[in-house]
């Protein structure tokens, strides 16, 4: 369809041709305004939600930064209690007093969540006051009785204080609150190992052999009879889960250490490589390849995976010094 041209005379001029547009013409210059206003729409809107807070201060490292970007979150309006957790959560290593704060305002605004009791109970661990984390605790009991999480983080702070035992009476009681839930059978049966319990450890596996993996039952198996010094054993399971899982860096770093406590350092550093090649952010199999070639005497290869370690993992400085100690 030809465009209506229209011609108007003005004096001493030729008459110039004036088109109209088209109405199709007309409709697609419209749809790209409407396109280009929703795309300045974010633009225009308050830039100090507390989402956008949130993923500013994810990517920051500095402690004092995070704070004078996640504390103003306590008066926000619309800040929700999960925010608010998230931003405690943030400042937990580098400003637990601010963090604590956070918690407070969450549990204010959300009295019945059992997540804000026990971030509670890690800082206030952190600030070492005992009676604030054993209060946590109570309430969160009281919360939800029939809560593994409770006991399980409970198990977590006493392991961490050196206290197995009391880590194996708080796992035994979320055990009976979940008697068929492998992580918790699978953390039972690890402290059991841990206290030389290995007949019950293994007995505590096989109830779950049902709901595992194979490779993760292999794995376990293997790493229960490492701590009971049998590493011909250790190895045998390591490698079937390695074959169960040939894709599983984790099984080929156990593999590795196995091979190693066998006296087989190349087998050790093909498994060890392996596990590396696997998962690449990963320092921990290039760092006992570095302790196991110093062990060797061999002295060369041994400086070369420092600096490779070195290249690759400037954050882990002092992992690297201490895998690849001359004087190990």
């Amino acid at each position: 369809m030809e465009e209506r041209v229209e011609e108007t005379a003005a004096p001493g001029a030729e008459p110039a041709p004036r088109r109209r547009i088209s109405r199709g013409t007309q409709t697609a210059l419209l749809a790209c305004g409407l396109a280009s206003l929703v795309h300045l729409i974010p633009l225009l809107l308050p830039r100090n939600m507390p989402e956008q807070e949130l993923a500013i201060a994810r990517v920051m490292t500095e402690p004092q930064g995070r704070v004078r970007r996640l504390k103003p979150l306590i008066d926000h309006p619309k800040a929700t209690g999960a925010e608010l957790r998230e931003a405690a959560e943030l400042l937990l290593e580098g400003a637990p007093t601010e963090a604590r704060e956070l918690v407070e305002e969450a549990e204010r605004r959300e009295p019945n969540a059992l997540e804000t009791q026990l971030l509670r109970a890690r800082i206030c661990r952190v600030e070492r006051m005992e009676r604030c984390v054993q209060e946590s605790f109570e309430r969160a009991a009281r919360m939800a009785p029939g809560d593994v999480r409770t006991d399980l983080l409970q198990a977590d702070m006493r392991e961490q204080d050196g206290d197995v035992e009391g880590a194996l009476e708080a796992v035994a009681r979320a055990l009976r609150k979940a008697p068929g839930e492998p992580a918790v059978q699978l953390r039972h049966s690890r402290l059991l190992g841990a206290l030389g319990r290995f007949e019950e450890a293994e007995a505590a596996l096989r109830a779950s052999e049902a709901r595992l993996p194979a490779q993760r039952l292999y794995l376990e198996l293997g790493l229960l009879r490492t701590r009971e010094g049998r590493n011909e054993d250790a190895r045998s399971f390591f490698a079937r889960a390695v074959g169960e899982g040939p894709q599983a860096a984790v099984a080929h770093f156990h593999l590795g250490m196995a091979h190693f406590q066998l006296g087989d350092v190349d087998s050790a550093e093909e498994e060890l490589r392996t596990a590396d090649r696997l998962d690449v952010s990963n320092p921990r199999p290039l760092a006992a390849l570095c302790a196991i070639q110093l062990k060797a005497g061999l002295a060369e290869a041994a400086r070369v995976t420092k600096m490779d370690l070195e290249r690759r993992f400037q954050g882990q400085t002092e992992l690297i010094r201490d895998a690849c100690r001359a004087d190990r």
